[in-house]
């Protein structure tokens, strides 16, 4: 009787600033180890075409629904049993607070600390992160490629803002190992061999809290 192959860590979250390639991975990730997707619910939230128009006025009603959006998914991600079926989200719960940060005013965040801490004692962390970093312009030519329409207001000053933030937010990750992917010249769709080294880096991490690796994958 043929062995099964093996498989990776039993739930693995993407990360990533807009435009990175979070679900694409996601997907081809889930499809290869038949593992459950978890996406996160971003065009649900009615606030967020309001936010790229002005930031300030409507960024704490952006970030609260976000907030508990994110808390009520995660929670019922806690709840199902990892080991029947492997997850693939392309989120973690943390990253609310890189955008909390970036956007809220002083007292905003005084408040919404309070309610983050009440919920993220609560949420399950993933055996895996995979951070996936990219050029602010390679971000920005992906993002006009996908056409949505709320993104056309993403200022270039924001967008490479957000990925700095993202940049200091998993340099200092430890709550999970931890797998940084400088992606700007790689395509896991057009490009297949490129997922597949980035697999089988994949498959090497193991569940140890303070397992870090960076790698840049090119098929040049």
């Amino acid at each position: 009787m043929r062995a099964k192959p093996p498989k990776p860590l039993q739930y693995i979250a993407i990360e990533g600033p807009i435009g990175v390639g979070k679900t694409t991975l996601s997907r081809l990730l889930a499809e290869e180890f038949n593992y459950r997707m978890v996406l996160e619910d971003v065009h649900g939230n009615p606030f967020l075409s309001d936010f790229y128009k002005d930031r300030s006025k409507h960024a704490f009603q952006t970030q609260v629904f976000f907030l508990l959006s994110r808390y009520r998914q995660q929670k019922e991600l806690a709840q199902q049993d990892l080991f029947q079926r492997g997850v693939v989200s392309d989120y973690i719960f943390a990253k609310d607070k890189v955008f909390a940060y970036l956007n809220l005013s002083e007292d905003e965040l005084s408040l919404y600390e309070s309610l983050y801490n009440l919920l993220d004692s609560q949420i399950l962390k993933p055996d895996l992160v995979i951070f996936l970093q990219a050029a602010t312009d390679v971000l920005k030519e992906r993002i006009k490629k996908r056409k949505i329409p709320y993104e056309k207001h993403i200022e270039p000053s924001y967008l490479e803002n957000l990925a700095q933030a993202y940049n200091r937010f998993f340099f200092s990750y430890n709550e999970t190992p931890l797998l940084t992917v400088n992606c700007s010249e790689i395509d896991f769709v057009e490009k297949p061999e490129d997922y597949q080294n980035l697999k089988k880096e994949i498959m090497q991490m193991k569940k140890q809290k303070l397992q870090k690796h960076y790698i840049s994958i090119s098929s040049k």
